[in-house]
């Protein structure tokens, strides 16, 4: 018996105007794998992502999670954009905003996943500005994977941080699949780096 994958993307296009960003793009993913999206500037990938997520509309196509329409399954996604843009003076601490972005979550919960991250329950009381880019980074994949996630989607998660931390990171998504069964759909620029963490690569240039 064939098993159905966890998401099916079937002939999707995407067109802004009169301009098509994306056409002819079809992929499966199956429940637990660690897929990458890959290609150059300008290919698509991040408006690919953000179609799944339903955040723009399909000019064409579909996107189904285990066979239904994505929009009946938002809140078993875990997201994180590739830019997370904040006021670094803002003085929000790291509990204010993991409380503010996942209501009813008790704060042992919160310090269990902080750990699973690798930062001490003591940064809790730091804010957001003060954060080094791996710290954040960390913080970030805390609050997506909170209520832990069927599907965790990182659009080139890596940014700015330097190969170590690079390294550190895909460790660490592949511990939150290992721990949790989660599955994985990361944008990368950099095949070098993912090739021995991903189960799928999905190659985008428009097509």
């Amino acid at each position: 018996m064939t098993t159905k994958p966890l998401i099916r993307v079937k002939d999707v296009q995407v067109d802004f105007g009169t301009h098509t960003i994306l056409s002819q793009v079809s992929f499966d993913i199956q429940r637990g794998e660690i897929a990458a999206v890959i290609g150059p500037n300008g290919s698509g990938k991040t408006t690919l992502i953000r179609a799944i997520l339903g955040l723009i509309p399909l000019s064409k196509g579909s996107v189904l999670f285990e066979g239904k329409p994505m929009s009946h399954f938002r809140s078993h996604v875990g997201y994180l954009p590739q830019k997370f843009r904040f006021d670094p003076t803002f003085p929000i601490t790291v509990r204010e905003y993991l409380e503010l972005s996942r209501a009813n979550v008790a704060l042992r919960a919160i310090e269990s996943k902080l750990e699973e991250v690798g930062l001490l329950p003591s940064i809790l009381k730091k804010t957001l500005g003060s954060l080094s880019g791996g710290q954040l980074q960390r913080v970030l994949i805390a609050q997506a994977t909170l209520h832990h996630p069927t599907l965790l989607v990182l659009d080139e998660p890596s940014t700015g941080i330097d190969i170590v931390g690079e390294k550190q990171f895909y460790d660490l998504i592949q511990s939150q699949r290992e721990r949790h069964q989660t599955t994985v759909l990361l944008v990368s620029h950099d095949i070098a780096v993912i090739a021995t963490v991903v189960d799928q690569v999905i190659c985008v240039n428009k097509k």
